[in-house]
């Protein structure tokens, strides 16, 4: 019987690059932060964060610089 077994997932390359560095920094290796997430979602019995969508707030226009408002738009 197999101790490991494969996980194949597609993820944005940047992403992936800036996930990477991250935790190259903290001497974790991808394929051990997976473990760790899917860890936790077992002990948890779900995903490990909360997962929703943000809350609306207005958006003042006034506090925006015009190069802010512009990407607003």
């Amino acid at each position: 019987m197999s101790k490991t077994s494969s996980v194949y997932t597609r993820v944005e390359p940047e992403l992936k690059e800036q996930a990477e560095q991250i935790l190259t920094k903290l001497g974790i290796p991808m394929a051990n932060a997976i473990n760790l997430f899917l860890n936790q979602v077992v002990l948890q019995k779900g995903i490990p964060f909360d997962v929703k969508l943000p809350q609306s707030v207005p958006l003042d226009y006034s506090a925006l610089t015009q190069e802010q408002f512009d990407a607003e738009i």
